[in-house]
């Protein structure tokens, strides 16, 4: 894929930082809506300014790097700036299925002999599909009482991202990889995909014994070399997604960040995702806190005569917006006490392009 990658508006390079002071792998994570994609561009830029060759990765499904950082970016890692060592990549969850061990079908090895492991699309009609009916209007419905595997396994998607992003963890191409991580609820569902597979590898193991004479008297078409190479897929994912969840528990490696905005209900769920974070292992260094109602001077060593604060004085609107905000704030301090908590200002423009995402990664030095 050719990228045009277009020379930006020179700015004072003494008002924002070069490099950024941070482990080999930064994932930003929370609710949607709340800034993840900004602080990972705006972290991406800073760590690639000081020639630190550095991938911002998108996990995810609904992307707004590209809009972003204002540039085409590939479902593969490629560099899309000449001047800096900046690549990028947004993950195709569904493209990311078809590569092995998942074929397009969201299987193993093809789904013919998990399928078939489990009777799915064989004569047993999926081990009691044969039971359920629909009428012409349902050939979807019908097709999927027949065959219960023949749609996305749950987790499938999150798995395939997964995969990708320890594929790029070890390509030593990159010296940092920054990782703009699906919404919270994604993002806890990839942390319990280990759980969940020695679950079903336990569970098909289980059918496989107690059908294996059935199994041996029909016409299936695939063998137990094919089912093992099946379950040998499984495995593999398995220890892939082990060795990645190792790797985010280790301080030294990997820095996790939480996104929120100073409202009630975006604290309440920060505190959630940093409580099943704890519960996985995975440390929490950073709480960034964005769309503040300050002056930028407030929170970052930055200068602008660009930048437009809110009126807190004769504006009634921004008033009891601050209101509402401080006691989020404060609610924050205290919940995210002992982590670097940083302060991002709400921009009167959108936060898109070189400039402002430098001023962002100011905030966040």
């Amino acid at each position: 894929m050719d990228l045009e990658v277009e020379a930006v508006e020179a700015i004072d390079e003494t008002a924002v930082p070069t490099g950024v002071d941070a482990a080999d792998y930064v994932l930003y994570g929370g609710k949607g809506g709340v800034g993840k994609t900004t602080m990972a561009a705006a972290t991406a830029l800073a760590s690639a300014r000081d020639d630190t060759t550095t991938l911002v990765v998108s996990t995810d499904p609904a992307h707004s790097l590209s809009d972003t950082l204002e540039t085409d970016i590939p479902a593969d890692p490629e560099r899309i700036r000449k001047d800096i060592p900046l690549y990028a990549a947004e993950i195709d969850p569904e493209e990311a299925v078809g590569d092995g061990p998942f074929d397009a079908e969201g299987g193993l090895g093809g789904m013919g002999g998990l399928g078939q492991l489990l009777g799915g699309g064989g004569p047993m009609g999926g081990m009691g599909g044969q039971s359920q009916q629909a009428d012409a209007s349902g050939a979807e419905d019908e097709a999927a009482a027949a065959d219960p595997l023949a749609g996305p396994m749950p987790g499938m998607d999150e798995a395939a991202a997964m995969r990708l992003l320890l594929e790029y963890m070890d390509d030593d191409r990159f010296e940092r990889v920054i990782v703009d991580t699906a919404p919270t609820g994604h993002t806890l569902r990839l942390l319990e995909l280990p759980e969940l597979l020695d679950s079903m590898m336990g569970r098909l193991l289980k059918l496989r014994q107690r059908l294996s004479g059935l199994f041996d008297s029909l016409p299936f078409g695939g063998g137990d070399e094919e089912q093992g190479a099946d379950m040998a897929d499984l495995e593999v994912l398995r220890e892939r997604i082990e060795r990645l969840r190792a790797v985010l528990r280790d301080p030294a490696m990997t820095d996790f960040r939480i996104v929120m905005v100073p409202e009630e209900l975006s604290v309440m769920e920060s505190q959630r995702l940093l409580d099943r974070l704890e519960t996985f292992g995975v440390p929490v260094e950073t709480v960034v806190v964005n769309r503040v109602m300050q002056d930028l001077t407030d929170v970052a060593d930055v200068e602008s005569d660009w930048s437009v604060s809110p009126d807190l004085d004769d504006c009634e609107f921004c008033q009891r917006r601050w209101q509402v905000q401080q006691q989020a704030l404060k609610e924050a301090q205290d919940l995210f006490r002992g982590h670097d908590v940083k302060r991002v200002p709400l921009f009167a423009d959108e936060v898109r392009g070189e400039n402002l995402l430098r001023v962002v990664a100011a905030c966040l030095d």
